[in-house]
């Protein structure tokens, strides 16, 4: 999962609204958003190569997601998996501050990442790679928030139109179709704008889409999140048709619309 907006606390009687791409290499394999059978209170996508999860949601309003942060040179590959933070989470019954302080000793283990999780009563964000910032592990106040593959708020150009986007519609109490159809946004930005994060320039403007589209590695899922005050939280996915993925247009298209079509709809 690779980008991120939600608003917390800021709609009167639901705590969170989130809207969430994937983003993973095509031949990763992995089961759309349902209940899973093993933990009948976990609804979320799953990751069939190490089994945790980018985003999910309980049926008692938890609620968990991950990026990872982009450090190529960083990188360990025989790190353990960072989806499991999610569905441990998920599948315990520790409170948000009580799982961060359980995982903080160990959290280095991992490849950098930003975990967000949380209930109807608390929200935090916690990350390996920003032990200086204040708001690391600690509850986030109310508004709205942004994480993609730096830490929170990182003002990558995706990041920056992606939270005016959502503020715009949750002020305009916009349908959900129109969020699905802020995440499809695949403008790319200017060179000039670019961040520089250890990757090559043809690359970081790939990845500087909300939706990106590309041969090997893109948006895999769209997700909209909303957990009220009361009943169960609503999750809602579409997958990316990945058969034409191959026909995607060269890197240089500043195209809004993502020629990737989502496929599929699944819905807690």
């Amino acid at each position: 999962m690779c980008l991120i907006i939600f608003a917390w606390k800021v709609i009167p009687g639901m705590p969170l609204i989130a809207a969430a791409n994937r983003d993973e290499f095509h031949d990763r394999p992995a089961s759309p958003a349902a209940w899973w059978p093993d933990h009948p209170n976990i609804y979320a996508g799953r990751d069939l190569k190490a089994g945790g999860t980018w985003l999910g949601v309980t049926r008692d309003g938890r609620f968990g997601a991950i990026t990872n942060v982009r450090a190529p040179g960083e990188r360990n590959p025989d790190a353990p998996s960072r989806g499991a933070l999610v569905s441990d989470y998920l599948a315990g019954n520790l409170s948000p501050t009580d799982y961060i302080a359980s995982i903080d000793a160990d959290a280095d283990r991992y490849n950098g990442f930003n975990l967000l999780i949380g209930d109807r009563d608390t929200m935090l964000w916690f990350s390996n790679r920003g032990r200086d910032d204040p708001r690391n592990g600690q509850p986030l106040g109310y508004g709205i928030y942004g994480v993609s593959n730096g830490l929170l708020d990182t003002p990558w150009p995706k990041l920056t139109r992606a939270k005016a986007q959502f503020a715009s519609l949750l002020c305009q109490g916009a349908p959900e179709e129109t969020f699905f159809e802020m995440l499809t946004d695949s403008t790319r930005a200017n060179d000039c704008r670019l961040p520089s994060t250890g990757i090559s320039l043809e690359l970081e403007r790939v990845l500087s889409s909300i939706f990106i589209c590309s041969e090997g590695y893109g948006t895999r899922a769209s997700t909209i999140v909303r957990v009220p005050i009361l009943g169960e939280p609503a999750l809602s996915e579409h997958v990316v048709d990945l058969s034409i993925v191959r026909d995607a247009p060269s890197t240089e298209t500043q195209d809004k619309t993502s020629p990737c079509r989502l496929k599929r709809s699944r819905e807690a």
